[in-house]
C-alpha cells in the first residue's frame, strides 16, 4: 500500500469535483498536492490524457522536483513542469489545479488581465488576476510564463488556454478556482454592461492585506 494513499485519494477527489462543478471536460486540466517528506519534494500529480471517472488513487503518480517518478507506472501530467515551478518558487503553495473553465478561459482567450473590481477576489486571489504570454502546452515556455504572470497571488490565466489556481491546500486552491470563475464572468457581464469600475486604490490597499495575512494564517504549521 502507498504511503501516500490519503494524498492521492484527495487528489483524484479534487480532479473529480473539477469535472462536476464544470472546470474541466473529460480529461482536461490538472491537480497536484504537495506532499510532506523530510528533506524531499515530492508531489502529486493527476496522470495526463485520462478521464477522471476512470482512474483510482493508485493511478495518481508521486514525482520528484526534478519530474522523476517515484511512485507509479503512468505518465504524469502535461503540464508536470507547472506545478514544479509554483511549487520551487512559493513555498506558501501546496496545491496547484489547472482548470479549462468557461469564463476564465474566454478572458483567457482575450489575452486581458482581470483589474481589481471585486472586493473578494483582492481578498482571496490576491489582486490583478495576470494573462500570462502564450506558449505551446507542456512547454516550459509556459510555465516560466505562468509563474511571471502568477507572482504572489492566487490565480493566473494562460493566454488562449484556461487558468491556474494555487493555495496552502487542496480546498483551497479549488475554492480559487470557483472565485477566479465567478470573477471572470462578471468582468465579462460589466464589459458587456458598458465597462468595469475598479476597486479604488485604498479598497485594494485594504483587502490586500487581508489577502496577506490569510496567507500567513493559511501556512502555519505547513512543512511542506
Amino acid at each position: 500500500m502507498s504511503r501516500w494513499k490519503q494524498e492521492k485519494e484527495m487528489v483524484l477527489d479534487t480532479a473529480r469535483q473539477l469535472v462536476e462543478k464544470g472546470l474541466v471536460i473529460g480529461a482536461s486540466g490538472n491537480v497536484s498536492m504537495r506532499l510532506n517528506v523530510e528533506g524531499a519534494g515530492l508531489l502529486a500529480v493527476t496522470p495526463t490524457s485520462l478521464p477522471y471517472d476512470t482512474l483510482s488513487p493508485d493511478d495518481i503518480q508521486v514525482i520528484d522536483f526534478s519530474g522523476k517518478t517515484v511512485e507509479g507506472s503512468l505518465a504524469p501530467s502535461m503540464e508536470t513542469n507547472l506545478h514544479i515551478g509554483i511549487y520551487l518558487s512559493r513555498p506558501d503553495v501546496n496545491a496547484v489545479i489547472h482548470t479549462h473553465a468557461v469564463y476564465a478561459s474566454a478572458v483567457a482567450a482575450t489575452g486581458k488581465d482581470i483589474p481589481p473590481i471585486l472586493d473578494d477576489q483582492v481578498i482571496y486571489l490576491g489582486g490583478t488576476v495576470r494573462c500570462a504570454a502564450y506558449a505551446l502546452s507542456g512547454s516550459r515556455e509556459l510555465a516560466d510564463n505562468a509563474l511571471r504572470a502568477l507572482g504572489d497571488c492566487g490565480a493566473v490565466l494562460l493566454r488562449n488556454h484556461g487558468a491556474v489556481c494555487v493555495g496552502p491546500s487542496l480546498a483551497e486552491a479549488m475554492t480559487a478556482c470557483e472565485l477566479l470563475e465567478k470573477t471572470a464572468s462578471v468582468y465579462l457581464l460589466a464589459l458587456n454592461a458598458g465597462s468595469a469600475t475598479e476597486l479604488s486604490e485604498e479598497a485594494v490597499a485594504y483587502d490586500r492585506g487581508l489577502y496577506e495575512r490569510l496567507r500567513e494564517n493559511g501556512n502555519r504549521g505547513q512543512t511542506g
